[in-house]
């Protein structure tokens, strides 16, 4: 049986979303890492001598023995054993961006090797699907550079004991919908709306006069304290489910104002208390990536 300190991550997700990089930014981390490994090889490694460091295992639908049933059966199986927290990371991109980034590089899809790659990323989609909603930690990368990647994946597994609750907080807009992988989600457009004030119209959540305007509103601090008071009571009970990572979303009506404002406060409550915590502004990750076009 695998040592009681081993720390076993499997990725997977859909081809092109960034399982390589996942997997190379792990090793760096000092994971004994293995790509593209079939299904049935895995319970004769798990047999085989004690881990003596983090592993972390690729799972690829390109692999022979690949099938849902056995990677679902696979996780049920590692769940029973005693002593290893098991992690599934699915690294989840929307389809458009998957297309995009196949005829950059002109490969051909692995599941529609003599079609096109729209019908290999709808197949894996279909294949994918139930262990996505398997998954204990879901990155979204369809809004990520490389370098975007590996810093994310950098933060939620490299926790000094390897047992941390990563939290990220993630502004965005209700028009774009919700973001993937959020666990928590609060909307607040009940808050006043610094969009109708010309001087604030340009600003976003991080700018001080905006945030002032923002918690001018007398149900923003009681909303506030009670959101910030009921995260504090769930984190441990995260912890002791064995959960890696929670996502906590706040929502606008454009995601520039009022949600940034929230996440920003909700995080620097949360740091305070000694979690560690990312913030995301989904937003204006993509006014930037666009040049500055919302």
């Amino acid at each position: 049986m695998p040592s009681q300190t081993a720390r076993l991550v499997l990725v997977t997700g859909p081809s092109g979303a960034g399982r390589s990089t996942a997997i190379r930014v792990m090793e760096d981390l000092g994971f004994e890492a293995i790509d593209n490994l079939p299904l049935s090889l895995l319970p004769r490694l798990l047999d085989g001598p004690p881990l003596r460091r983090p592993l972390v295992l690729g799972i690829d639908t390109r692999n022979r023995d690949f099938s849902t049933v056995a990677l679902m059966d696979c996780l049920d199986s590692l769940g029973q054993m005693q002593g290893n927290p098991v992690e599934l990371l699915y690294l989840d991109c929307r389809a458009d961006v998957l297309s995009r980034r196949f005829s950059e590089t002109r490969r051909r899809h692995p599941l529609a090797p003599e079609e096109t790659p729209e019908d290999g990323i709808a197949r894996e989609f279909d294949l994918l699907g139930p262990i996505r909603d398997r998954a204990d930690v879901l990155v979204d990368t369809s809004e990520m550079t490389v370098h975007d990647l590996r810093t994310e994946v950098d933060r939620l597994f490299a926790a000094p004991d390897g047992r941390g609750l990563a939290v990220s907080i993630h502004s965005f807009s209700y028009k774009r919908g919700l973001p993937r992988g959020i666990d928590m989600v609060f909307d607040v457009r009940f808050l006043q709306n610094p969009y109708w004030q010309p001087e604030l119209r340009g600003l976003t959540g991080m700018d001080p006069a905006v945030q002032a305007h923002v918690a001018a509103d007398p149900r923003f601090t009681p909303f506030l304290e009670k959101v910030t008071d009921l995260t504090l009571t769930l984190l441990p009970a995260y912890i002791d489910e064995g959960k890696a990572h929670l996502a906590i979303g706040f929502g606008c009506t454009g995601g520039q104002h009022r949600s940034v404002t929230l996440a920003e406060r909700l995080g620097q409550a949360l740091a305070e208390a000694g979690w560690q915590v990312a913030i995301r502004h989904r937003e204006q990750e993509r006014r930037k990536a666009s040049g500055g076009e919302a």
